[in-house]
């Protein structure tokens, strides 16, 4: 089987360097890279060329359109028989493909998706942003899991697509908001398989700061609408809980200011949730430091999933 690694990227040529690096020490062979540039200023040509005598690589060069768009452009000048698309800030394991590859010979899958995990290399932040996206306490620990609830989707920074899905399907039609989700519903709908391979696994590093990382979880929190006015039946229950928890916060500052017994109850409930965050991510990573920067990267990810998701409620759905 031969692989088509495709990579959209946009003002990050320090993360493709660490990516292709990675993808140097593949123990299986049989795959060519795609680096997709989506208009960027600070280009990363020079960078991907450097590897041209270590790896079948290409690069292009578009103007900018999104990392969905960016991807479909890659799908169309891809040689593989399976379509590997990766997010430019993940690192690779050197035996990814040898994984997926004995996996899909053994289980028929027409796409998949793996999980994401925290290297030992990454900063104490990146470390806690990554246990919030992964823990049960914040997503449910549904991201990665075998137990998911309803159909699994992929997510685009680990996700493959077989050649004869890109060919009955096409490619994707919304460039961000969601669109991995978007794309793996309609490859179900046309009948498709798509499985986890618990193996496939990359290393993540999300994003580097806490604002940063508010932003992009803002931004999912209003994918997550965007995807419902697509497909309705795809917002689960479990999709309401950040906005549930952000909506708590605020109930909980109006009872310090107008009935505070109750604002003392809220209080309690919220420590005790924070202190089983703590002590789950202290038993994760063995890190009080990582522990604590757990707890503020949970309620980073869960209020500005929340805000998002509630903004584009009411804007979308309820304003219309």
């Amino acid at each position: 089987m031969f692989f088509s690694i495709i990579i959209p990227l946009y003002n990050r040529p320090q993360e493709i360097d660490e990516l292709l690096a990675t993808l140097t020490q593949q123990t299986y062979t049989q795959f060519e890279v795609l680096v997709i540039e989506d208009g960027s200023v600070n280009d990363a040509r020079a960078i991907v060329e450097s590897y041209a005598n270590r790896l079948d690589v290409k690069y292009f060069f578009k103007p900018n359109e999104g990392q969905g768009f960016s991807r479909n452009f890659g799908f169309e000048r891809a040689k593989g028989d399976y379509f590997v698309i990766f997010d430019s800030d993940c690192l690779i394991p050197a035996d990814y493909l040898e994984t997926v590859s004995a996996y899909l010979f053994e289980h028929q899958l027409d796409a998949y998706g793996g999980p994401d995990a925290a290297h030992q290399s990454f900063t104490p932040v990146q470390k806690a942003i990554s246990y919030a996206m992964t823990s049960p306490f914040t997503t449910g620990g549904i991201r990665g899991n075998k137990k998911h609830i309803g159909q699994f989707h992929p997510r685009s920074f680990n996700m493959g697509v077989s050649r004869e899905v890109w060919e009955k399907v096409g490619g994707f039609i919304l460039t961000r908001l969601g669109e991995d989700i978007e794309y793996s519903i309609r490859i179900h709908e046309n009948g498709f398989k798509i499985g986890l391979i618990p193996g496939a696994k990359v290393y993540h590093k999300r994003r580097t700061s806490f604002p940063q990382f508010y932003k992009q979880l803002h931004f999912f929190g209003r994918a997550r609408i965007n995807i419902y006015k697509h497909f309705p039946s795809e917002l689960k229950l479990v999709h309401f809980f950040p906005a549930l928890f952000t909506m708590g916060m605020g109930f909980t500052l109006l009872c310090h200011i107008f009935y505070r017994p109750l604002a003392y109850l809220c209080d309690f409930v919220l420590l005790l949730y924070l202190v089983l965050i703590f002590f789950h991510a202290l038993q994760v990573n063995k890190s009080i430091k990582i522990a604590f920067l757990s707890v503020i990267a949970s309620c980073i990810q869960l209020t500005a999933y929340g805000l998002g998701f509630i903004q584009d409620f009411f804007k979308r759905i309820i304003f219309k």
